[in-house]
């Protein structure tokens, strides 16, 4: 049998270190394609004297919310789910949160009594 040589040990040592690098993202990859993220459940809810609501939408909303409208007293908080499935407002913008009620929860703290004026989408 041919001796093993410390180049060829550290080369099939890499190649075995490596395998599991590749072999992740391509499980994450077709794990992404064959499930689309989960559409937040509806809340109603009075969060520090302020009504927070948000829903799932005919998908008329803008395209970012992906498909997901919450309100602020009646007035729509622009939201966007981020690619990890986090969610961003444009109150809290810098701020990602796990979930649209948490969002809004968020933009009511940054808004320290404020009312929310309506985003321009146009």
């Amino acid at each position: 049998m041919p001796e093993l040589s410390r180049r060829r040990a550290l080369t099939a040592a890499a190649v075995v270190a490596g395998a599991p690098l590749v072999a992740v993202p391509a499980a994450r990859a077709a794990d992404h394609d064959s499930h689309s993220p989960a559409s937040p459940d509806s809340f109603d809810e009075v969060y520090k004297g302020r009504r927070i609501q948000g829903r799932p939408t005919g998908g008329g909303g803008h395209h970012h919310g992906g498909g997901y409208g919450v309100y602020v007293d009646g007035v729509e908080l622009h939201v966007m789910r981020n690619a990890d499935g986090t969610w961003i407002s444009v109150v809290s913008h810098y701020d990602p949160v796990p979930t649209p009620r948490a969002a809004a929860r968020a933009a009511v703290d940054e808004l320290q009594g404020a009312r929310l004026v309506p985003f321009p989408t146009g």
